[in-house]
């Protein structure tokens, strides 16, 4: 039950007892033996947090300016695909949640809502996830529909040349729409509510896509060689201006790690960046992104906002991560656990859990605000250091 939720770990505990096996193993797992996706959670024990005493901390305020937007909460929801798979009521549970918390909704290509409905059924900003695809005439129909249906900002995913070799999925068959097979069947047996909610709400489609590339319609595929089959691997930096000359609202590029490439995108006229290795689900063996946001800082300068994006799991990480030089953080496996756990219920459940965390953390550290956290906050491990990154070359384009 929900009420017995206390941390975002308890969320994910009973997504696990709720989801088939393919469907939880998709939220939880990453790529290749998974060193990245640990890692993104285990570097913010790598920064202890050093609280100042005798503050007036009877007030607390955890508003942000995000993308041009006032939210409540220094986090939002990061897009995330297909949120069917998880639960009936899919991306519309998600926005609402995020429309009641006042915070960024991010909304994904491969959803399964269109980005029209979403827009039409909430009324806090959006965002909206895209690809530089194979057809750019689909991509810049994407930035017509984001402009027709008010979204706020586009959010450019850059990590995605070829999907990574998640084995989770492949061990447990894990496919789109979701079909019974021998590595399956009897996960889906031993979850009734979820199957019966199958039959009753099928609804898997990709639905910004559906009408130009119906990737699911004739018949159950991997996932992955959708992705393969779509995405392009001759995608530049000169795409990248392309795309900036045809939307004229925050554009933020997702999958930035090198600060060299977090420069350039200042460059090129990004407004900001998440800093994220798409939750460990791509190249594994890349740094964990909490590591990176202090270089990345140095490298682009005071001006361009910076989103930490992995491994939170806990309000203090968040504080962490603004203290080294982040304007914000976003959260995918966090809230997938709860709308796993509770549809919409369970998504608000972990945004709760989170902000009450950081409003804690923050009374502890002696922060009445946002804006007061700040390095001084954060102290290394004994024998560890924060990391400093020199600028390189970004080489060709």
């Amino acid at each position: 039950m929900l009420s017995r939720c206390h941390s975002i770990a308890d969320l994910r505990r009973l997504a696990q007892r709720r989801l088939p096996a393919p469907m939880f193993h998709y939220i939880d797992g990453g790529a290749d033996d998974e060193w990245t996706l640990r890692r993104n959670q285990s570097a913010f024990q790598d920064y202890q947090l050093l609280p100042e005493t005798l503050r007036d901390v009877s007030s607390v305020d955890l508003s942000v300016d995000l993308f041009g937007r006032k939210l409540a909460l220094p986090f939002f929801l990061a897009p995330t695909g297909m949120s069917r798979l998880f639960h009936h009521q899919k991306e519309f549970a998600a926005a609402h949640a995020a429309e009641a918390a006042g915070t960024f909704y991010g909304l994904s290509t491969l959803a399964t809502t269109s980005l029209e409905d979403v827009a039409a059924a909430v009324r806090n900003p959006l965002m909206f996830q895209i690809y530089i695809l194979k057809d750019r005439g689909l991509t810049l129909e994407f930035v017509a529909r984001c402009k027709a249906a008010g979204y706020s900002a586009l959010c450019l995913t850059v990590d995605m040349a070829m999907a990574g070799n998640r084995e989770r999925d492949l061990r447990t068959g894990m496919v789109m729409p979701p079909r019974f097979g021998l590595r399956s069947l009897w996960s889906f047996a031993t979850h009734p509510a979820w199957a019966m909610n199958l039959a009753l709400h099928p609804g898997f489609r990709l639905a910004n896509v559906a009408h130009r590339v119906d990737a699911l319609g004739a018949g159950a595929m991997g996932l992955i060689d959708y992705v393969n089959s779509q995405f392009d691997r001759t995608v530049t930096w000169a795409d990248v201006e392309w795309l900036r000359a045809h939307w004229t609202g925050p554009l933020i590029l997702k999958g930035i790690l090198s600060p060299a490439d977090a420069a350039r995108a200042k460059a090129v006229g990004a407004d900001g960046l998440m800093i994220s290795n798409h939750g460990g689900r791509q190249l594994d063996g890349a740094p964990a992104p909490i590591d990176l946001v202090r270089p990345i800082r140095a490298a682009v300068g005071p001006g361009m906002e910076l989103v930490v994006d992995g491994g939170i799991r806990r309000g203090g990480d968040i504080v962490k991560a603004i203290a080294l030089g982040a304007d914000a953080c976003s959260v995918g496996k966090a809230y997938l656990y709860g709308l796993a756990a509770g549809g919409e219920a369970g998504v608000s459940k972990a945004i709760a859990i989170l902000r009450s965390e950081l409003e804690r953390t923050m009374i502890l550290l002696g922060c009445r605000s946002i804006s007061e956290i700040g390095e001084r906050h954060v102290l290394p491990l004994e024998g560890r250091r924060i990391p400093a990154i020199p600028l390189q070359s970004t080489g060709t384009v």
